[in-house]
């Protein structure tokens, strides 16, 4: 819709970290932090690829729990008698809680006050929800019994057969089917394990708005399309490594023997992970405080507006600047090491005989800076979005309703349509054995999906710098799209491992490009353009907020997917639809991003 304006174009050069007043500008702000009581110079500064990694580490463990989740909760769910219709149901408890909560937690964490920082309070709080899910979810079973659960009202579940009662066999043998387990006799269970899977899905999926959110605040503008590539990459690592450890067989382990089993195993092993990831990203860097940065301009993100607003202060004191440097080292000449520390101060763009005066201006333009906003404010942001923001959720909503469809079914589609067999077969069948082996392909299928995830962040940057940030959005979803169609017209081994690629794509797309247009629209404060020009925009948004607002849209769209998909499946007869129904989608968002504005 829009492309490169002669602002914009600008706006690139001003934020370039070639331009020496920029480096003045964040090597002045990097020392002002560093005299606070506490250093926060390393806000102002460029970050090393460990610290990256640090940064991004927490992405890594929200999918390996996300990974947990949907590998297990819904056997879990049935092995304790809940049936097929209520647990479809389950699954848009989540998104509807989040649609809701998700943006308020945004616009929390943009005005949170405390001392600790605004991102990783809210990321902390959901990191132990995402805990208790972690344990509730597993250990639901067991914990009911102990509540008082009746349990199993026969000798061995009808989904249990490590060894055959006497009963099942005459059942077979008559020709009934044995009814299986009854939530009735898990009714602590049932509300435990629905539970654990509420919060272990609701904060995994919100909790990615606060992780982006910091890793956003904690690096200067140039580097956000590389941090936003590099949280991308760790996801889909988590996800491989997640969805890998669920396909390993750990009851022949002997870590598995002492755990009790396949499910507590893998889940104590990704609680483990989590909260090692946890502990690696909020504590790399301290967050400045909101008092001290309502306070002191120096301490305010370095944001286009601020730089421009900046030069044309620096538009008259330029030749001061100069003279003065020239003198300083006129003086300096007589003593080495003072001179030697000069030229590197000014190498780096800074100059300490300015430094005072830098800062008296600076209190000049104190009041320049806009007031607080209020929390009203904030939540009348949420409701109320311009145009670009508008079309900004409607093609996520779209991306993600058709990504969702792949996750949530795609293990389902590929016993069914690819393995031919039957989830209700009864037990031990060729049918039933067809069926589960195609779930287990299925989970190698979602594995390559997310390492082609991992692969594609590394260069989604470098596609954008070559082809432009338009391109490649609606690229990656015609992909997806075509990989889709073709699988569903062609249910094959083979095809299910390779069109998983493009899932994948489609994921790290939706996983970078929309925040990192999101942050450069708050970055340059650039919401809306006409006949090239920049127009202000009057209203008061938080980075927070439309981040959150932004990662909101998979809550609506797995809630639409949960109800939908089931009753068009019964519809056409075929787990094929599931497939057909992420090609419309894709294709739809791919429509809806043309009308995207890319600055």
């Amino acid at each position: 819709m829009v492309g490169v304006t002669a602002d914009a174009s600008q706006a690139n050069q001003l934020s370039s970290v070639r331009n020496p007043m920029i480096k003045y500008m964040l090597k002045t702000r990097e020392n002002h932090a560093r005299e606070q009581d506490r250093d926060y110079s390393h806000v102002f500064r460029r970050k090393t690829r460990f610290e990256m990694f640090r940064l991004s580490a927490i992405a890594m463990a929200i999918e390996f729990a996300y990974a947990a989740e949907t590998s297990f909760v819904s056997p879990i769910l049935l092995q304790i008698g809940v049936d097929h219709k209520h647990m479809s149901m389950t699954w848009g408890l989540s998104p509807l809680i989040g649609f809701f909560m998700s943006p308020l937690l945004g616009s929390i964490s943009d005005r949170c006050k405390l001392r600790w920082g605004r991102r990783r309070p809210i990321i902390s709080i959901l990191s132990f929800g995402i805990i208790c899910g972690l344990i509730l979810v597993p250990y639901g079973k067991d914990l009911g019994l102990l509540l008082g659960d009746a349990g199993y009202t026969y000798a061995e579940s009808a989904l249990n057969f490590t060894s055959s009662s006497a009963g099942s066999v005459a059942a077979l043998v008559s020709g009934e089917a044995p009814t299986g387990p009854s939530a009735s006799d898990f009714k602590f269970a049932v509300i435990l394990t629905i539970l654990g899977m509420v919060l272990l899905d609701f904060d995994a999926d919100t909790c990615q708005t606060p992780a982006r959110t910091y890793l956003l605040d904690m690096c200067v503008p140039e580097e956000q399309p590389k941090a936003m590539t590099m949280f991308a990459l760790f996801a889909g690592f988590g996800g491989t490594i997640g969805y890998a450890i669920g396909g390993v067989d750990w009851e022949t382990t002997h870590i598995g023997s002492f755990m009790g089993g396949n499910i507590p195993t893998v889940f104590t092993l990704v609680t483990i992970i989590f909260a090692v990831c946890y502990l690696i990203t909020v504590t790399t860097f301290r967050e400045i405080p909101l008092p001290l940065i309502e306070q002191d301009e120096l301490l305010r993100p370095l944001s286009e507006q601020a730089i421009k607003k900046e030069l044309k202060k620096k538009n008259n004191t330029i030749y001061y600047i100069q003279e003065t440097t020239q003198l300083e080292l006129q003086m300096a000449s007589d003593d080495p090491k003072r001179l030697e520390a000069l030229q590197g101060s000014y190498q780096n763009g800074y100059s300490p005989a300015v430094e005072k005066q830098r800062k008296s201006q600076d209190l000049e333009t104190q009041s320049d800076y806009d007031a607080p906003v209020s929390l009203k404010a904030y939540l009348k942001s949420i409701f109320i979005m311009p145009y670009s923001m508008r079309m900004l959720a409607l093609t996520n909503l779209f991306c993600w309703m058709g990504h969702v469809t792949y996750c949530l079914y795609f293990t389902d589609f590929v016993g069914e349509a690819v393995f031919h067999g039957d989830p209700t077969a009864a037990p031990n069948s060729e049918a039933a054995l067809n069926y589960e082996a195609g779930v287990r392909f299925g989970c190698w299928g979602m594995s390559i999906y997310a390492f082609s995830c991992s692969i594609y962040s590394l260069s989604v940057t470098k596609l954008m710098k070559w082809f432009g940030t338009k391109a490649v959005y609606i690229s990656g979803m015609i992909y997806y799209g075509i990989g889709m169609l073709v699988l569903g017209l062609w249910p094959t081994k083979w095809g299910v491992l390779v069109f998983s690629t493009s899932a994948g794509i489609l994921y790290g797309t939706i996983f970078t490009v929309p925040f990192i247009l999101v942050a450069r629209y708050h970055a340059k404060n650039c919401f809306c353009i006409k006949n090239g020009e920049t127009v202000p925009l009057k209203q008061a948004r938080g980075l927070g907020t439309d981040v959150a607002i932004i990662s909101s849209m998979v809550f609506i769209a797995q809630l639409i997917v949960s109800l939908s998909v089931g009753p068009l499946v019964s519809w056409m007869d075929t787990t094929c639809a599931v497939l057909y129904a992420s090609t419309f989608l894709s294709f739809l968002a791919a429509i809806a991003a043309m009308f995207v504005l890319y600055v």
